[in-house]
């Protein structure tokens, strides 16, 4: 993206809510050295001052959740109150950091001859963090939580569509008390973003995106010797074997393909379910999605809205077209959707080929693949066939099922019996071409922090 400015287009309908003037190469370079000048100051603050103010960012985004979910919602088109589970979310993670923080940053103790022994944990400098559209605050708060708490400082570049929520970000953190430099949204585009993580105040890059942009970034990183974290696209497997409870199982999987309008990277995408429990399980997911409510995302009673971008969509359309020509079957309904905007009726595709974007490419939206496997072997067996490795989901009851697994699945997480989510205490990332790195718990802590062997003898 050039340096012109910058529309934010509501995906709804199309119109324009804001027009947005890039950084000059003046204004970058002052944030980047107020970033610089900030982490040689903020390192030394006491951690129970770390903790108090990200305590006061979480208050401040459970005053203003109406605010910045109503932003959301317009620039990015998710349903209004998803928008709000996504800022109150923010404050969780906030929450959680400034209670357990100093705990993850506690000396390791270790017994060697020397006379004291241990790994200590400090923090690098400014951080780069590049971010998706599809979860504006989210996304961006799970990064800047742990690095603040650390003795990190940030600096945020975020999806040109979303930047009044980009801004927004910032605001929390400037209400909050948090001193000036701490954290900062970066008004660049994907052309200039080589320029930062190259600059030497910079020390370490985090992205979550699409895998051309991850690899692109972490081979800049890794050109410049700086560590990178990962966390990019999935197809993730969902598997329902005939012990499950099946309402719980129907109802989970169309919440997991739906949510967010369907643009989520740790959606179940690919569903594998037994023979035995198939026909049965296969009516129940068609009529759930034929009576899901497509319309307007600030309506509550909206299930799903428009897709975020016009672009999205028509490569969405072009997806499922391409499978349905090689083979699949579209089980759901026709039904009309409004004319203007990025919107797509959610459906169901069933007996997808090898070799079509069913089974080989991440279909962002609220389309679901689903496939009759004749065994748990065989679902794994096809699961583990995709490039992408971020979630996984078996519905089963028997022991021995949920260890196989656990153990054969090739993924960053397996959730049994619920579908994968993103939880603070617990670490969040993928393999493959999912990415690396874990973020979230002490891993997202500790992923941009020095641990420093110290002998003392």
């Amino acid at each position: 993206m050039s340096d012109k400015l910058v529309k934010s287009i509501n995906p709804a309908n199309g119109e324009v809510l804001e027009i947005f003037t890039p950084f000059s190469s003046a204004a970058l370079e002052t944030a980047l050295e107020k970033a610089a000048d900030r982490f040689r100051k903020w390192r030394a603050v006491p951690l129970s001052e770390r903790a108090e103010l990200l305590n006061r960012a979480a208050e401040v985004l459970e005053a203003k959740v109406a605010d910045y979910a109503r932003d959301i919602t317009l620039e990015m088109g998710k349903p209004l109150t998803e928008a709000e589970a996504e800022v109150k979310k923010c404050a969780l993670v906030c929450r959680h950091y400034a209670e357990h923080g100093p705990g993850y940053m506690q000396d390791e103790i270790v017994s060697t001859e020397a006379r004291r022994a241990f790994v200590r944990h400090l923090p690098m400098g400014p951080v780069l963090a590049v971010m998706p559209w599809n979860f504006p605050l989210w996304q961006a708060f799970r990064f800047a939580a742990p690095a603040l708490m650390a003795g990190n400082v940030g600096l945020l570049k975020h999806a040109s569509n979303v930047w009044r929520s980009a801004l927004n970000i910032e605001d929390v953190f400037h209400r909050a008390g948090f001193p000036e430099g701490c954290f900062q949204t970066l008004l660049i585009g994907a052309s200039r973003v080589e320029s930062v993580i190259r600059d030497n105040r910079v020390k370490a890059v985090t992205l979550t995106g699409s895998g051309p942009a991850g690899r692109s970034v972490a081979a800049i990183a890794g050109d410049c010797i700086k560590p990178s974290l990962l966390e990019l696209g999935g197809s993730d497997a969902f598997i329902v074997m005939p012990s499950a409870d099946l309402d719980k199982a129907v109802q989970t999987a169309v919440n997991t393909r739906v949510r967010n309008s369907g643009q989520s990277c740790i959606a179940g995408k690919r569903f594998f379910v037994h023979a035995d429990i198939y026909n049965d399980f296969s009516k129940r997911f068609v009529a759930a999605f034929d009576a899901l409510k497509v319309g307007d995302p600030m309506k509550p009673e909206t299930d799903v809205g428009p897709l975020a971008m016009l672009a999205l969509r028509d490569e969405l359309v072009d997806q499922v077209e391409r499978s349905l020509k090689g083979g699949a079957e579209r089980l759901t309904k026709e039904r009309t959707v409004p004319g203007k905007g990025a919107w797509i009726a959610p459906q169901i595709l069933a007996d997808a080929h090898s070799g079509t974007p069913s089974t080989d490419e991440e279909m962002f939206g609220p389309v679901a693949n689903l496939w009759k496997v004749s065994s748990l072997d065989d679902a794994i067996t096809r699961a583990n066939r995709s490039v992408f490795g971020l979630g996984s989901v078996l519905f089963s009851k028997e022991e021995s099922e949920i260890d196989q697994a656990v153990r054969e699945l090739e993924a960053g997480a397996t959730f049994v019996n619920s579908m994968v989510a993103s939880d603070p205490r617990l670490p969040f990332g993928g393999i493959k071409q999912s990415g690396f790195g874990r973020e979230l718990a002490a891993d997202g802590m500790r992923a941009f922090m020095n641990r420093k062997t110290v002998s003392v003898a």
